[in-house]
């Protein structure tokens, strides 16, 4: 996949971002629909693509049924598709017995457990995970965030990454006051270790950390959160099943994004699925030699 000019460059990997798909029981629901709408858009147009990062609330209620129904979904499309790995949401195993959803969420998705990482392509990508069955926060624990730090710093064995290239990190929750519906009094945020998560953060600045759960609609006036060489360069990723406005509402629509990475940057590109279009207003450029500080 890419949308860069012809005969401009072409990026060194492409990979795309879902999320909060809330599949139900019900093959005719309209979350389900959109899930399958989504796929059949990223099958189209995601050809050499890396890989797609679904950053949780998988199901609406973490059910045997609802996992059935991905999987059914999957399979609609599962030749054209690479390869999808997951992250842990709320909805996933925040409605029932901790211990049992959490094992129905590693044994139908496939996941070692609620935090895992990848290299891809050279980079390195992070998925983070409630170790906490609970209603909407997330809680990490320290071992969790030791493990975060330890492999922000990790380099390739080889030696070829730089200090510069970007990571990509994927958590459900967003921290407070970031990303778009993140807000304190909105009441969309939700890391209980937010200070601790912050300051690891704000020892590696050239990473990108894409989160869900707010399902605010891609365009809003805050859904890139600049890390200025401070931070992480945050993202508020939207939601296959339905979307929130700024106007507290509830919003019918499908989004997601494509992410291409190049030498010196990463373009994030957002996209309507229900309509198979781009998004001008949710473009953005991380330029990645600037996100580290001198």
């Amino acid at each position: 996949m890419s949308t860069n000019e012809p005969g401009g460059p072409q990026p060194l990997l492409t990979f795309q971002i879902i999320t909060d798909t809330h599949v139900t029981a019900d093959p005719s629901h309209e979350y389900n629909l959109n899930f399958e709408r989504a796929l059949h858009d990223l099958a189209h147009h995601a050809q050499g693509s890396s890989g797609i990062m679904h950053i949780g609330d998988i199901t609406d209620h973490g059910l045997l049924e609802e996992y059935e129904e991905v999987h059914r979904i999957l399979q609609l499309h599962q030749a054209a598709l690479p390869e999808i790995r997951y992250t842990l949401g709320n909805h996933d195993v925040g409605l029932g017995h901790w211990e049992s959803r959490l094992a129905m969420y590693t044994s139908r998705m496939g996941m070692p457990g609620p935090y895992h990482d990848h290299w891809i392509g050279g980079y390195h990508f992070i998925f983070l995970g409630t170790e906490e069955g609970l209603p909407t926060f997330c809680k990490l624990s320290e071992e969790q965030l030791r493990w975060l730090d330890r492999k922000l710093g990790e380099k390739l064995v080889d030696g070829h990454s730089k200090p510069e290239q970007p990571v990509f990190l994927f958590l459900h929750q967003p921290l407070k006051d970031t990303v778009a519906g993140s807000l304190e009094s909105q009441e969309w945020y939700g890391v209980t270790q937010d200070k601790e998560l912050r300051s690891i953060l704000s020892k590696y600045p050239q990473t990108l950390l894409f989160t869900g759960h707010t399902h605010w609609e891609l365009e809003v006036d805050n859904t890139m959160y600049p890390g200025n060489g401070e931070t992480a360069t945050m993202f508020n990723s939207a939601s296959v099943a339905y979307l929130w406005t700024n106007a507290d509402k509830h919003k019918t629509g499908s989004q997601g994004y494509y992410v291409e990475v190049y030498t010196d940057k990463v373009l994030v590109k957002g996209r309507d699925f229900t309509t198979g279009s781009w998004f001008e207003s949710a473009q953005y450029e991380v330029v990645t030699s600037l996100n580290v500080r001198s």
